[in-house]
């Protein structure tokens, strides 16, 4: 039995402090929590959509109840087809987060594997991801390759 379960709307306050988690190891610089309050109605919602195109996998932490020990979450975006994928299906994931105390068991590995079986089940036959140097070993271990990416970005 897989230790790995989909994240619930109960869980939105635990997946906001494991994505805090992920986002504090990525920049130092802005530890700042006002957003999780202004987050946490449209997270529920979204967690409550099994049918949805966003899905959060979690693992209980087994130490501390009531709390997580990690969690991988994804969306799938649609795109005008082309060759090699013309639904258009692409997943993305983000939001990859260990608990600090439940690290180096194997957590992470195991959500990415149920996230990456989602996507496959819903046609995502594409899946990118932006991975830390820390992380990349772990990608790599999946089948993720390394691409050029011409990603450029607009604030509003």
């Amino acid at each position: 039995m897989s230790l790995v379960r989909r994240a619930e709307p109960a869980d939105a306050e635990e997946v906001l402090r494991l994505r805090q988690v992920m986002i504090d190891s990525l920049f130092q610089a802005d530890r700042s929590t006002g957003w999780h309050t202004e987050s946490l109605p449209t997270l529920r919602s979204r967690l409550g959509d099994a049918e949805g195109d966003f899905a959060a996998f979690v693992i209980d932490h087994p130490e501390r109840p009531g709390t997580l020990a990690a969690l991988v979450a994804g969306t799938i975006e649609y795109r005008i087809g082309r060759a090699g994928n013309p639904t258009g299906a692409v997943g993305f994931v983000f939001s990859v987060a260990t608990d600090p105390t439940a690290r180096r068991r194997g957590y992470a590995r195991a959500c990415m594997e149920t996230l990456l079986e989602w996507f496959r089940a819903r046609g995502a036959l594409r899946i990118q991801l932006t991975a830390s140097a820390e992380a990349a070993p772990l990608y790599a271990s999946l089948g993720f390759l390394p691409k050029p990416d011409p990603l450029l970005e607009l604030r509003l």
